[in-house]
Parts: structure tokens; sequence; C-alpha cells
């Protein structure tokens, strides 16, 4: 088997760990492995290939993670859920009554789930729509 063969092999298994995790770092990494693939089908050394690697890898990573801290935070406040959750978001629940922590045990799909208030009034009881699933809670908004 070839260099290339096997830097292809590497660059295929980041981009499927990337699938599955949903981090572009792992991306950034497959990206490296392709560079070393390609300069392994240039017949350079291994010495540069392992070089393109770690440079286009590296180097990628490292401006990625600076994005990210110079974005800062997320927004708490506008998030909506993604993943299985999504499915949720948007379905009706009846709350009877909050507790004084703000949050409040509702019925959803035949199961008692745990919720809280989302937005600046005073939560009160009735018909709420799902917002978001926060961990294990529900985020409710008025209907």
């Amino acid at each position: 088997m070839s260099e290339s063969t096997l830097w292809w092999i590497v660059a295929g298994f980041f981009v499927s760990l990337e699938m599955l995790s949903g981090s572009l770092y792992l991306l950034i990494l497959g990206g490296g492995a392709a560079s070393a693939a390609v300069c392994a089908m240039l017949k350079l050394p291994q010495e540069v290939q392992l070089a393109a690697a770690a440079l286009v890898g590296g180097v990628g990573v490292w401006f990625w993670h600076r994005h990210l801290l110079k974005r800062g935070a997320i927004d708490t406040e506008g998030y909506t859920t993604t993943g299985l959750g999504h499915l949720d978001v948007g379905e009706e629940v009846s709350v009877v009554d909050w507790g004084p922590d703000g949050t409040a045990e509702v019925v959803y799909r035949g199961s008692a789930w745990m919720a809280r208030h989302h937005g600046p009034q005073l939560p009160q009881t009735g018909l709420h729509r799902i917002r978001a699933i926060e961990s294990s809670y529900l985020v409710l908004e008025p209907v």
C-alpha cells in the first residue's frame, strides 16, 4: 500500500469522526492529512509529508481556536435546540403550577418532565410552547 493511500485513509478517518462528533477541529486535522497525501503523491520525502500534515492541521486548528475566542460566548438567550431535541421544539404543553424556583413539572409524551420558564415576564400557568431543551429541562415560553 502506498504512502498516499495511508494518508487518504487517515484523512477519511478524521472526516468520519467529524461527522460523528460535529467538531470542526477534526475536519481541519483531516485537511492536514489530505495535504500530506498530496505530498506523498508528489513523491516528497516522509519528513515533508509529516511536516505538511502538522503545519496545515496545527495552523488550521490554531486559527479556528483564535476565531472562537474572538467571537466570545454564545448568546444563551437566543438559542434553540439542535439534534434530536429539535423535534420537540414548537410543541405545546400545559403548565398547572410553577414552583418558587421558577421550574415546573409538566406531562409531555406521557411522562413527567421538568421545565423552566424563558422570557422576562413572570411565569404563569396555562399553555406554553417548547422553545428548547436544556439538559433534562424543557425551556418554555407562553403561547
